[in-house]
């Protein structure tokens, strides 16, 4: 059984929910992410919490944090760093740029060029950074979190496909509902402030080793071969499907698997089921597909197109883990 990461992702859903209201699925998606060793895409209108998940989950992991503003005059080196000539030693040192750190807050990312949005390929997939041709290690536990701003378009530079599909899981904050955002308003009105964490009863739950050790945990659990069969064909076609002109790639396919092991492992079960794919695969698919301009005239988009994927491939049947005999 997965204990370890059961009783992990209960401890940070437990201590998100004693500051963060409503956004179910985005706190999902971070959890996946944690346990998946992936990264995160936010989107979402401003003041939906966004940046305040990623303050709370660093401090709940007593993780150092970093946040960037991506602003369209950002540089590579901002967010890598640089070598600095001392001219009383007459030698060159590194000057780590922010990106080593342990979570890293990528603030609307979508607003600074190419060129710097690259800086981030790199550490995303070899977590590693090169600086003036020399590798840099990141720490063992690294995240990027990653918000943009889906309404507004002046001055943006979508992200490339290449970056896209280095995302582990993409999810969209939203309005709370009636309750919950009465809920937000009473916690304020008796004086709960976003930006004093302490005093809100937000401390560490979890260390980076305990992290670790639940992200090996989850990739014992059980995905039966009729499961992986069905993984495959979700994928399959989506790169078969009319209404796509870019489907999901085979890290896609990956990252599938090991968001279904995750979800299994948040529900204490050591073997994932056809309802853990069709939990995740809206958070790990659809910023990976491309629809095509017609079938977007339509009023298709990915979500649409991958739910009638999900709902036309058969779902197998006998996928627990077999019983050991004794």
């Amino acid at each position: 059984m997965p204990a370890r990461a059961t009783e992990l992702a209960a401890r940070l859903r437990q201590g998100i929910a004693r500051i963060v209201v409503g956004n179910e699925r985005t706190l999902l998606a971070f959890q996946l992410a944690l346990l998946g060793n992936g990264h995160v895409l936010v989107e979402g209108v401003p003041g939906t919490a966004k940046t305040l998940i990623v303050r709370v989950l660093a401090a709940l992991l007593g993780v150092p944090f970093r946040r960037i503003q991506f602003t369209p005059d950002l540089m590579p080196a901002d967010v890598v760093g640089t070598t600095v000539f001392n001219p009383q030693t007459a030698e060159f040192s590194l000057r780590r740029g922010p990106i080593f750190t342990s979570l890293l807050l990528a603030d609307e990312i979508n607003r600074t060029p190419p060129k710097t949005q690259s800086a981030l390929l790199e550490a995303m997939e070899e977590r590693q950074v090169t600086i003036d041709g020399e590798s840099q290690p990141l720490p063992a536990l690294f995240v990027v979190c990653a918000t943009q701003n889906p309404v507004e378009f002046e001055g943006t530079y979508p992200l490339p496909e290449a970056q896209l599909d280095r995302f582990f899981v993409r999810a969209r904050t939203g309005y709370p509902s009636e309750t919950q955002e009465r809920a937000l308003l009473a916690r304020t009105v008796s004086g709960f402030d976003v930006h004093d964490l302490n005093a809100a009863g937000v401390v560490q739950v979890a260390t980076v080793d305990e992290l670790l050790a639940a992200q090996m945990e989850i990739r014992t659990v059980y995905v039966a071969e009729a499961l992986q069969g069905y993984l495959y064909q979700i994928v399959a076609r989506t790169r078969a499907s009319n209404d796509l002109t870019l489907g999901a790639s085979p890290r896609a396919a990956q990252a599938l698997v090991i968001a279904a092991q995750a979800a299994a492992a948040i529900e204490g079960r050591d073997f994932a089921t056809p309802d853990d794919v069709k939990s995740v695969a809206p958070l790990v698919l659809p910023h990976r597909l491309i629809v095509r301009p017609e079938s977007e005239v339509e009023g298709l988009d990915a979500e649409t197109i991958l739910a009638r994927i999900l709902a036309a491939v058969d779902v197998p049947k006998d996928v627990a883990r077999p019983a050991v005999a004794t």
